[in-house]
Parts: C-alpha cells; sequence; structure tokens
C-alpha cells in the first residue's frame, strides 16, 4: 500500500482529501469528479478511459450494476480491419501474450476508475451499502480513524478474499482433502495440479537420515502442510511476504501442523542445509503489478533463477530440490525449455527425474481464451534436481 499518498478532490466547493488506499502499482488518477445514479455507463467510460476517477456519491447497488455495464462495453468483441500479413516479418516471441496483458492493463485501469470513500472505521456512507468493515480490517489492517479512498473494483476483491478466508478452499491432498484459507494478497491455492504433483513425487533416500525439508515461497502453506502429512518430520516455509507468512501460520495452526512446521520472513532460503528443498516459483517471466500478480508473475525470471543458483548450497548430501513449474511461458515464447535447462547445468545441477501432469482448470479447455492455444499445450512439472557429481 501506498500509505501516505492522499487523493485530492473538489466538493461543495471545498478541497478534500483522503487515503489513496490501492495496491502498490495502481495508478492514482490526477482528476477526480463526483458521480451518481444520473452518470451514463457511456459517460462513465469515457471519463475513465481518460484517467478520471470517479468518486460514487450515490446509491451502492447502482456503482455496482455501472461497473458490470462498463465491464460489458470493453468485452464486448470489437470490428478489427483486417492488415496484410508482411511474409518478410519474422514473429514476434510472446507477442499475443504482451497484447493481452495489455488489454487486461488497460481494462483493470478503465474498471477502477469508480471510486469509493471509507470513512475511518471502514464505514460507507452510500444507500444500500454492505457492511465491509471486517473484510478491510483483515485485508489492510486497523483502518486508524482516517478516511480512504478505494476503487470498487478493489474493494470487492477485499470482500471475496474475506469470503475465501471464512470459507476457505478444499484442495486434494494425501487422500484427505486439505482445507486451505488464503488471506488477503495471498494466492489461493486453486490449480491442485502442482498439489498433486507434490503428494506423488517419491521422497528422497536422504530424509532418513536429515528428516528436514525446506519449502521455499510457502504461500498459504499448502505444499509444506502436504510434506508433513507425508512423514517429513520437520519443514521449514518461507517466504518474502509478510501476509503471506501469517497465512501459512493460520493454516499450519488449523491443520494442527504447526509444532511439525516452522515459518521465516527471508527471501528465498532458510539457513542451512536439508535433505528436500521444494520451490513453486511465478511461472510467467513478467512484470507484476498487483498483489497476486506477484504470485503468477517474475520479472525475468529472478526468483527461478535465484532458486537454481542457491539451492546446491542448501541440499545436504543425497538431496534433492523439486521445482514445481508450467511450461506456459515456453509455449507463449517467454522462455525457451534450452534457457531452463542451461540454468539448471550453470547452477551445477543434474535433473534425476521429472513428473508431469495436465491442467485441469478451464482456461486450458476454452478455446475463446486468447491464450487458448498455449493454456491448452500446456504441462506442469516436478522437475526432481540433485547436485552434479
Amino acid at each position: 500500500m501506498t500509505a501516505r499518498t492522499q487523493l485530492h478532490w473538489t466538493e461543495n466547493g471545498e478541497a478534500r482529501s483522503a487515503l489513496w488506499r490501492m495496491d502498490a502499482g495502481a495508478v492514482m488518477p490526477k482528476t477526480v469528479v463526483l458521480a451518481d445514479d444520473t452518470l451514463t455507463a457511456d459517460s462513465a467510460y469515457r471519463l475513465a478511459c481518460a484517467g478520471t476517477g470517479l468518486l460514487w456519491r450515490s446509491d451502492f447497488q447502482n456503482a455496482r450494476q455501472l461497473l458490470q455495464a462498463m465491464a460489458r462495453r470493453m468485452d464486448k468483441p470489437k470490428k478489427t480491419r483486417a492488415k496484410k500479413a508482411s511474409t518478410d516479418a519474422a514473429p514476434v516471441p510472446g507477442a499475443a501474450f504482451h497484447a493481452h496483458r495489455l488489454a487486461q492493463s488497460q481494462r483493470n485501469r478503465v474498471l477502477s476508475a469508480i471510486l469509493i470513500e471509507l470513512d475511518g472505521d471502514y464505514g460507507m456512507a452510500l444507500r444500500r451499502a454492505p457492511d465491509v468493515r471486517q473484510a478491510c480490517v483483515q485485508a489492510f489492517g486497523p483502518a486508524q480513524g482516517q478516511a480512504s479512498v478505494i476503487s470498487l473494483r478493489s474493494l470487492q476483491g477485499a470482500v471475496g478474499a474475506f469470503e475465501w478466508r471464512k470459507n476457505g478452499v478444499e484442495v486434494p491432498g494425501m487422500g484427505e482433502a486439505l482445507r486451505i484459507y488464503p488471506h488477503y494478497g495471498v494466492f489461493s491455492p486453486v490449480r491442485g495440479e502442482y498439489v498433486d504433483l507434490v503428494a506423488q513425487a517419491p521422497l528422497p533416500e536422504a530424509l532418513k537420515a536429515q528428516s528436514l525439508a525446506f519449502d521455499v515461497g510457502v504461500g498459504t502453506g499448502v505444499l509444506s502442510a502436504v510434506l508433513a502429512r507425508r512423514g517429513v518430520a520437520q519443514v521449514v516455509g518461507s517466504d518474502s511476504s509478510e501476509r503471506a507468512v501469517a497465512c501459512a501460520r493460520d493454516n499450519l495452526q488449523r491443520l494442527g501442523l504447526q509444532n511439525q512446521v516452522s515459518l521465516v520472513q527471508t527471501h528465498l532460503f532458510p539457513p542451512g542445509q536439508a535433505a528436500l528443498v521444494v520451490c513453486n516459483p511465478p511461472w510467467l517471466p513478467a512484470r507484476p503489478v498487483g498483489l497476486l500478480d506477484q504470485a503468477v508473475y517474475d520479472e525475468g525470471s529472478q526468483m527461478l533463477k535465484g532458486f537454481l543458483a542457491g539451492l546446491r548450497e542448501h541440499l545436504c548430501e543425497g538431496g534433492e530440490g523439486w521445482l514445481i513449474l508450467s511450461d506456459l511461458a515456453e509455449h507463449l515464447g517467454l522462455r525457451s525449455r534450452e534457457a531452463l535447462l542451461g540454468w539448471i547445468a550453470d547452477a551445477g545441477l543434474v535433473v534425476l527425474g521429472r513428473l508431469d501432469a495436465k491442467p485441469v482448470h478451464a482456461k486450458a479447455q476454452d478455446s475463446t481464451d486468447p491464450l487458448y492455444a498455449a493454456r491448452s499445450a500446456e504441462v506442469t512439472s516436478l522437475w526432481r534436481l540433485g547436485a552434479a557429481g
């Protein structure tokens, strides 16, 4: 959060300001106008495209309907004039992905234009407004009596995260499903194939002598829980995110594994060596622009490279590193298999084996998705890595 940034506007002839409560990277509008039920979707869309923030001063449910109308307008298929393809032009690596990311960025910017003011305890002075105070406390911490402004979309995200955290999500693991409770800003383990791979991979023999595993990038703690349930005596989960460490701690306590799994907030590896080091880094080498993006996008493959470069020194004799990675980046032209194998070799590592799984999420079967060709070919792999002799 950009905690010290203030949003300014004029209302009833008086200058007003409030805390701009948005994820890092969100662009604060330079111009803010007051908006109410008289604003049409077409007018709202034009203002939003121009970078104007629409501070809502009317019925809350009507603000939701306006947002939905703007989304329908943006998602309506656009007529495009076919361009004659040049036979001499070389294909641009990742062109489809970058075009998709640009379109998504523009969509998010426009749909984030509807703004909601929250009072000093996260209440809303709007007709038919829901009580979002508990959701905001969980997402942003205590309000501390300071008024703030947030986009309606971000507010909906906080409420959605509150429901995820309250109800949890079932993740298959070791026969009996694990119920995991994601926190705001921590990626939910909705794609079960990587959890299944960790549950099925053969445990290294070195665990018999030293039953210690590291879970690098612990997130919700789901992989640490799977390893503990598989009989690893001690697991150390690490993450650079304070939110992730708190989320993992909550989940492991709920599962009764707090004495088997310890947590540390640090970049990449905990200190020492282990018989098994597991890492499920972000899969796509692109710049993240929000909290949840950090679980999907890894600019320049920095976490992936860092894990591989430091793995050998954190493995005890005979230990293994498990790298869980999708090949979606390869199908999108963002990273080659040769580059990945080169980074493995340069780190003094060898591939001991690999387990593969096809994704079962909806986008992999959705032929209307702009990235369908890559998603339908995607394979998620668990690479078993060891120190080269």
